[in-house]
């Protein structure tokens, strides 16, 4: 491949470059019925970076935003950069420490809320920060307190632009810091470059072979980089237009799709498991899609998904930290944690013992590793954790914590988080694996499957967090025999605890710490204490 030029990888220059080549075309459109051109994203936010300079927004500030998917939140976010000061999407259901901790590191110097998420920050004392405006989005609401307060429309109804207020920017600048899902610990801060950013959209657009006659549809959160980085930005750079709602449907995913006309969706997390198991019916064909990237996807329903909705999946490999170092190919068929080729004009990808760093043989597991081949295309650091940003980067390598394997193709298949790779009798077990043959037993609604503590020193046992489908009595000997039919013996699961929830991040991933710290409890059922032998 040809080298590729990142000198004009910035949010600035491409939204510039956008407006000119397109004008008054439409861009987005909103399920609250408004609209946004690729010219009106260039003035509006123009005017608003002057609007942040009047608050004192400038280079290094941050604009912390807890906000729904919508017009304003997009324009606030380029407005912001446009002033040299850096974005901070948040979890638009964080709740007290959780918000206090992500808060507190940030130190924002103006806060976009949306007026119904007002009242979240009522569960935190921010007396002691140095936070000086709010700008409420989406309706009234009260500033936090000892803040001045301002509504978005007349901060972008009262202000003109003034060309010295839109700061240069280039491609090794922070523009943004994303927190991490914080699964396994305190969320953690990324600090985002532009060209990182810009990457996620460009390597994605590329894989998917979007054009202009593409539109997309949008419905994961924009505090998360799947929707805001790597479906958003990969409409901007490629003309596609896109249609954004506020939050995913599995119920409404198909008509919001029909109606939108889109031919390009991603899917993460839970979300296109919950899409199959929607009740099937004679219009599932009727849509425009022709591809979808979903991860991660099911053995069982892969290539049923396809050929019920007439269109391809393709699967991906990243994280906030390292981008997308991997990409599927349309010409293979789907499998299941096929995670495709490395991008190798980007990227150098390994799978790593966890302990030495040491490169591992085909088709053996470990840990993979990532470290790009261009400046800026990738994290930063973690913002005020150096000790973190230590710890991922050993041995000139970002270790990711995944654990997966490559084939003799060339092809990386994801096998699960290494905390979820469960270490028993000598065999690696895939908690997702184990999780997907549970979930396909008609009277289980959804699952967790973790590695417990056994007796024998450094092995595990497998348990199993079972949500039962509503108005069902379900016997753990029935579970039990199910998986002794569709699974390897030492995959069964030994314990068994019924639970009314699961506790998950808002794009669908399960948090699992506190059943892993949680082990085994009084309820939980044993089915060695009934003698249930698992035949070979």
């Amino acid at each position: 491949m040809s080298k590729i030029s990142l000198d004009n990888w910035t949010s600035l220059d491409l939204v510039k470059r956008q407006a000119v080549r397109y004008g008054d075309r439409v861009f987005c459109t909103f399920d609250d019925g408004r609209t946004l051109t690729f010219e009106e994203f260039d003035t509006e936010t123009n005017v608003l970076a002057s609007a942040f300079a009047g608050l004192g927004v400038g280079p290094g500030d941050r604009v912390l935003a807890l906000a729904y998917n919508s017009r304003d939140f997009l324009l606030a976010m380029i407005a912001v950069q446009k002033r040299g000061a850096i974005f901070v999407p948040i979890n638009t259901e964080l709740r007290g420490d959780f918000l206090d901790h992500q808060i507190r590191i940030v130190e924002p110097r103006v806060v976009v809320v949306d007026a119904a998420l007002r009242p979240t920050f009522d569960s935190v004392s921010i007396a002691d920060l140095s936070i000086e405006t709010t700008v409420v989005v989406g309706g009234d609401a009260p500033p936090l307190p000892g803040t001045r307060g301002v509504s978005f429309g007349s901060l972008a109804g009262t202000s003109s632009a003034n060309a010295m207020d839109v700061l240069p920017a280039s491609p090794q600048d922070i523009c943004m810091i994303i927190f991490t899902s914080g699964t396994t610990g305190p969320s953690k801060g990324v600090l985002m470059p532009h060209a990182h950013c810009y990457m996620f959209g460009y390597g994605s657009g590329r894989a998917l072979g979007m054009t202009e006659a593409d539109r997309m549809f949008i419905c994961m959160p924009f505090f998360h980089a799947m929707g805001l980085l790597i479906q958003f930005n990969s409409c901007l750079i490629n003309g596609v237009e896109t249609h954004i709602v506020r939050r995913f449907s599995a119920t409404s995913w198909l008509e919001d799709v029909r109606q939108c006309k889109a031919t390009i969706t991603y899917a993460l997390g839970v979300m296109p498991e919950f899409i199959y198991r929607q009740p099937p019916t004679d219009r599932d064909r009727d849509n425009d899609l022709r591809v979808v990237l979903a991860v991660p996807i099911g053995e069982d329903w892969g290539e049923a998904f396809e050929e019920r909705f007439d269109l391809r999946l393709m699967q991906a490999y990243g994280m906030t930290e390292c981008n997308l170092p991997n990409f599927g190919d349309l010409a293979d068929p789907v499998m299941a944690g096929c995670s495709g080729y490395v991008v190798d004009d980007f990227y150098d990808v390994r799978v790593v013992d966890s302990e030495t760093d040491e490169a591992l043989p085909v088709n053996e597991v470990g840990e993979i590793v990532v470290r790009p081949k261009r400046p800026s295309c990738f994290m930063a650091g973690y913002y005020r954790m150096p000790e973190r940003t230590v710890e991922a980067w050993r041995n000139l390598w970002f270790h990711t914590g995944d654990a997966g394997r490559f084939d003799e193709k060339g092809r990386l298949f994801f096998i699960d988080r290494i905390k979820d790779c469960i270490r028993r009798r000598g065999e690696n077990i895939s908690a997702f694996e184990v999780e997907q043959v549970l979930n396909n037993f008609s009277q289980i609604a959804e699952s967790a499957v973790i590695g417990v503590q056994a007796q024998e020193g450094g092995e595990e046992d497998v348990k199993a967090c079972i949500v039962v489908q509503e108005g069902e009595v379900l016997d753990p000997g029935s579970i039990l025999d199910w998986c002794v039919e569709r699974m390897p013996r030492f995959a069964v699961p030994r314990f068994i605890e019924f639970v009314h929830e699961l506790d998950k991040t808002p794009t669908g991933k399960l948090r699992k710490q506190a059943l892993r710290d949680a082990g085994v409890t009084e309820p939980t059922w044993d089915r060695e204490t009934i003698g249930y032998t698992v035949r070979r």
